[in-house]
């Protein structure tokens, strides 16, 4: 699959929508101040070289909206100016992420199931069961709230939570807008990982995007979650593009 970048990225917009969204020649702004990149950064529309000069403007709105600038980079040898003047004005790259595609259809084939007393249950806005899931005292309780909370803005998206023995145990969300079904957020809380959970949330959405009418898929994972890639493997999912984001480090 040859992906569009423009329409992954203005779909990942929709499935983290930040508080203010505004466009430059070529690229897209997220504005927003919670704690999750892919609503906080600005990202190209396409995979060419770009006019190094962007980053000064970029850097600029920014500023203006009291943010701290971040930039999501593929790491392309088309951007090397940019990443150039990125290193000049004093940002770092990291925290590497693959953005990766497949298809509900070869979703869908992903083995797994749930043991007795276990259930999916979707639901068109996040209940606090879900919000639960991200609020673990195992994940990151600032993270979990930013991002339950952008999450929620969705509009054309889907919620997905595992039960066992009636516990809220494992979380995803799902969008579906400019052509993709996107799959984000999810998690599992510690203890019930290995158990086939997350494979079950990816078969329920990929069961609700050839609902709606969608087949490609795609998602975003850390290059260091082995155990993440390796489930998206076994769903189908491949390489498109990996990007970094570009920080400016706490003084």
């Amino acid at each position: 699959m040859n992906p569009d970048v423009e329409s992954i990225e203005r779909a990942t917009q929709d499935a983290f929508p930040p508080l203010a969204t505004e466009e430059l020649p070529g690229w897209l702004l997220g504005l927003d101040p919670g704690r999750v990149g892919r609503a906080h950064s600005a990202a190209p529309l396409q995979h060419i070289e770009p006019d190094r000069a962007a980053v000064a403007a970029i850097e600029g709105r920014f500023m203006e909206f009291e943010l701290n600038p971040v930039f999501r980079i593929p790491t392309d040898s088309r951007f090397k100016g940019v990443c150039d003047e990125l290193t000049k004005r004093g940002f770092v790259a990291n925290q590497p992420t693959q953005v990766q595609v497949g298809t509900a259809r070869a979703m869908a084939q992903l083995p797994g199931g749930l043991g007795a007393g276990a259930s999916v249950n979707l639901t068109a806005v996040p209940d606090q069961a879900w919000v639960s899931v991200f609020l673990n005292e195992g994940f990151d309780p600032v993270d979990g709230a930013s991002r339950t909370q952008i999450l929620a803005r969705a509009r054309q998206a889907v919620f997905a939570t595992v039960y066992v023995e009636g516990r809220a145990v494992a979380a995803g969300a799902a969008s579906f807008s400019h052509g993709w079904a996107s799959v984000h957020g999810m998690r599992t809380v510690p203890g019930h990982s290995g158990l086939g959970l997350a494979s079950r949330i990816l078969c329920a959405f990929a069961s609700e995007a050839q609902a709606r009418g969608f087949e490609p898929v795609f998602l975003q994972v850390e290059a260091a979650n082995t155990r993440a890639r390796l489930l998206y493997g076994r769903a189908g999912f491949s390489l498109a593009w990996t990007y970094e984001y570009w920080r400016k480090p706490a003084l």
